[in-house]
């Protein structure tokens, strides 16, 4: 039996390649790092207490479509963030965290042709990995656009050809995005979203960072779009509480949209969803009620952030993320510098080419090392950011 030929190109995840990377080297230090967004800072501290108390439901099937209460509690969430009013019934079902909502939302909603043509996805360059693989895995074609400085790191997808708008079945968009902490405002999602209408594609908006931010609550597309008076299957959001609260492990997410698009995600669930342990979603239900947890984290990031520009001022191209945990650093040669710095330093980052594709243009991660502030340790934090600065600039 052989693969399927469309995964045949697929590049190793990143992970993968970087520990191949750095294989053959010894660390001149003790090793910090600062590869993985996995958040660090502490979960909220009723977590295990209400996981051990509903125990004994680990003996039972839970609801495919989420527990009523966990349901609730995301739409108050939303609610309070963006001001929407959603049916926890028809709008919202929880998740197995986001990525498998971002895998198999994809091969619930898109269609098999697109203007008679197989369908285009976009996807932003550099990008979260699923993206790419979901499109492939539906026999759609994945389309890069590259985000770069010159358009503040976020995808111009207007700029694209009629032609490919047209065979355009879904884009996806990530705001905060991963890896470079742009935000996409307000008038950039009412662009987005007239430019899906007029040329008849969905809107898969990736919200995952949206609660780490310096100071204003990035928007939100389904907010966006109710303003806008958009079609509301035009938009599915994706969050989850891996960055929001510190829990990537609880593998907690919920997506949410018009109740069309809900019933065929629902169904295709209904065979291949995993659903969250009821005890899980128990204390998910909890968390997605409480903020002071969550603002406590955020004030933990500011100081990351001040710290980071403090180092990083003098740095030229040095871009200060909006929002998320991840710094973009500009660099000659991405792999290189990820291998000199951990070499004399031991500090672990990330080439900026593994998170990207090639295209005509080049890579646009092949200039860049990403660097996840996550450490629990602001000083040892600190220290690193230090290190890498002297070490590569």
């Amino acid at each position: 039996m052989t693969f399927p030929e469309r995964f045949s190109n697929l590049p190793e995840y990143a992970f993968p390649r970087l520990r191949a990377l750095l294989g053959g080297i010894t660390p001149a230090a003790e090793v910090l790092d600062m590869t993985i967004g996995e958040p660090k800072h502490p979960m909220p501290a009723f977590v295990a207490e209400l996981i051990a108390k509903h125990a004994d439901e680990f003996a039972k099937y839970p609801p495919n479509d989420g527990a009523p209460e966990l349901r609730a509690a995301i739409a108050g969430w939303i609610t309070r963030r963006y001001g929407v009013d959603l049916d926890p019934a028809t709008n919202i079902v929880p998740l197995n965290g986001t990525r498998e909502g971002l895998f198999n939302t994809l091969v619930a909603l898109c269609p098999e042709t697109k203007a008679g043509q197989k369908p285009y996805v976009l996807v932003p360059n550099p990008f979260y990995q699923v993206y790419a693989v979901a499109a492939l895995a539906v026999a759609a074609e994945p389309y890069y656009v590259s985000a770069l400085p010159e358009n503040a790191f976020l995808p111009d997808y207007a700029a694209l050809p009629p032609e490919v708008l047209d065979r355009t079945a879904v884009a996806y968009v990530c705001s905060p995005s991963n890896p470079q902490g742009a935000v996409a405002h307000a008038e950039y999602l009412e662009n987005l979203i007239r430019l899906a209408e007029k040329h008849d594609f969905k809107i898969f908006a990736d919200e995952c960072y949206c609660e780490v931010y310096r100071d204003t609550p990035p928007p939100g597309a389904i907010e966006i779009a109710q303003r806008m008076g958009a079609d509301p299957e035009r938009v599915v959001i994706f969050h989850s509480l891996s960055k929001r609260s510190n829990l990537p492990g609880l593998r907690s997410g919920f997506l949410a949209s018009g109740p069309q698009n809900m019933q065929r995600i629902k169904q295709l669930r209904a065979y291949s969803g995993a659903p969250l342990p009821l005890p899980l979603q128990r204390a998910a239900t909890a968390v997605w009620q409480d903020e002071a947890h969550v603002e406590a984290s955020r004030a933990l990031y500011q100081q990351k952030f001040t710290i980071a520009d403090e180092v990083f001022k003098d740095l030229p191209g040095y871009m200060p993320p909006q929002a998320g945990f991840f710094l973009w650093l500009p660099v000659a040669d991405g792999e290189a510098a990820v291998k000199k710095l951990f070499a004399e330093t031991g500090v672990k980052t990330l080439p900026g080419a593994y998170l990207s594709r090639d295209t005509a243009e080049g890579n646009p991660g092949a200039g860049y090392i990403r660097v996840a502030l996550v450490t629990k340790n602001i000083k040892e934090m600190q220290h690193g950011l230090i290190q890498l600065r002297d070490c590569l600039y």
